[in-house]
């Protein structure tokens, strides 16, 4: 079998850089992208499902994100690593699904699993234990009543625990940008599961607060300290709420 233009095998896409397959693909390759999703899809699956809330709705963003990352392939200038770009794609995707929801509201189901096998678009999520899927659904929909940009950052950081500069280069901010979305939407977050005090006051995440009540909410931190392993640095600007300030 010829070599591909640029040195990228069709039976060697496991040893090509992202990079590598990214200009494969806009060179022709039909297989190229394919790869290059199946490499990076549960990582872009988790952080739709997260800011989405929603199986169906995060299959339906996954699926816009990608199409518009195959399309703009040659457009890639290269300033930032291909996962960083898909990252922001899928973000920018999510997030425009949701100011549409939110521009024709409907009524969605209370579990936020509509979607079933077969959608050909991310895995199982994993299942809650019994005791905790009731306290899984109220965060899940205290995540969802957040502003736009503060979810996108809680999600990155302290769901997928990203590092806050990788967060910083994925929405095209600041890092105090990302630090002040987060720290505000944890405040909000304190006051919508302010309810679940009590199931957290035992538990080895909870803290101390300034009244001596627990933190309330669950396993929120403060972003992995260390680069998240695959996702590069890159420049590129996250599009932004109008009805959402900043600091």
């Amino acid at each position: 079998m010829a070599p591909h233009p640029q040195g990228v095998v069709m039976d060697g896409h496991a040893a090509a850089s992202d990079l590598e397959l990214l200009r494969a693909h806009v060179d022709g390759d039909q297989h190229a992208f394919a790869e290059l999703f199946h490499r990076h899809r549960d990582r872009l699956w988790a952080v739709a499902l997260r800011t989405l809330g929603d199986r169906e709705e995060a299959a339906d963003a996954l699926q816009d994100a990608l199409l518009s990352a195959h399309r703009a392939a040659a457009q890639f200038r290269g300033d930032s690593a291909v996962t960083t770009w898909l990252h922001r794609i899928v973000v920018n995707a999510c997030l425009d699904r949701i100011r549409r929801r939110q521009a024709h509201p409907t009524v969605p189901l209370p579990d936020g699993n509509r979607a079933e096998a077969g959608s050909g678009i991310g895995g199982v999520e994993p299942a809650a234990p019994t005791q905790d899927h009731d306290t899984a659904l109220v965060v899940r929909e205290a995540l969802a009543a957040l502003p736009l940009e503060q979810r996108a950052a809680l999600v990155l950081v302290d769901v997928q625990g990203y590092p806050v500069a990788e967060v910083a280069r994925i929405l095209g901010v600041a890092e105090g940008t990302v630090k002040s979305r987060c720290a505000r939407g944890r405040a909000r977050l304190a006051v919508l599961l302010g309810h679940l005090r009590p199931a957290v006051a035992t538990t080895p995440s909870a803290r101390p607060g300034r009244t001596g009540q627990t933190r309330e909410v669950p396993g929120v931190t403060p972003g992995n300290p260390s680069p998240a392993e695959g996702v590069g640095s890159g420049s590129g600007r996250f599009r932004r709420d109008a009805n959402q300030e900043d600091t």
